[in-house]
């Protein structure tokens, strides 16, 4: 009998570490003890220990999701997003050439409709420099737009907003969020994919009241 296909499991998500900068002017995460090893040692018998972290942070830290309710208010949360919304779903990689806009024409050859549209800028090559808020990568909003037309289920950026950081009505995360469509930013890995064939995941935590959270994105290949 001939063997199954092997899959191959790509990170698609930054590490979160103590104090890191995600996105310019937002405090970073503060990462420490609740319970030390070696405090734990006294409640428990002889060579027996264990650890409970605390950790403390924005929601809008490392590779994250924003969900209807991070821009609209009573839209559904991180509980209230369907799973099927957000994991094995059929992924897409649309790549950005030159210049920073990705607008509506370098989408329309791709068939987007109930796929998550990975939008590969290279630009996770800057995360936690300087460089990475400046003349940074985008979606337009016509693009945004066209997208939500045909039925996108996600989208996601290897960039540190999917709209321009300097237009604040924010059409992307607008169009798409008002649709429904969650958006997952500050990806990174992307070049490790193909063009199609893959399974995309990004589940966050069922969180109540947050419309935004870290994920631990990933391909199946």
């Amino acid at each position: 009998m001939a063997e199954p296909p092997r899959r191959r499991l790509v990170e698609l998500s930054h590490p979160i570490e103590h104090g890191m900068v995600t996105y310019p002017g937002l405090p970073g995460p503060e990462i420490s003890d609740h319970l030390s090893r070696q405090a734990s040692r006294a409640r428990y018998e002889p060579g027996t220990e264990f650890h409970i972290g605390r950790i403390s942070m924005i929601a809008n830290t490392g590779t994250y999701l924003d969900t209807p309710s991070h821009r609209f208010d009573g839209a559904p949360d991180l509980s209230g997003v369907p799973l099927a919304s957000l994991v094995d779903l059929d992924g897409l990689v649309v790549r950005l050439e030159a210049g920073r806009a990705i607008d509506r024409d370098l989408l329309l050859p791709h068939d987007v409709r109930g796929r998550a549209v990975l939008l590969h800028t290279g630009w996770a090559r800057h995360f936690r420099n300087d460089a990475y808020a400046v003349d940074a990568p985008f979606l337009t909003g016509s693009a945004a737009r066209w997208l939500v037309e045909q039925r996108a289920a996600l989208v996601g950026i290897d960039s540190v907003n999917v709209d321009d950081m300097a237009d604040l009505s924010r059409p992307a995360h607008t169009a798409l969020l008002e649709a429904g469509i969650p958006v997952v930013e500050h990806l990174r890995g992307l070049e490790q994919l193909p063009p199609r064939g893959f399974r995309f995941h990004a589940a966050p935590p069922l969180v109540r009241g947050l419309g935004t959270f870290p994920v631990r994105a990933y391909a199946v290949l």
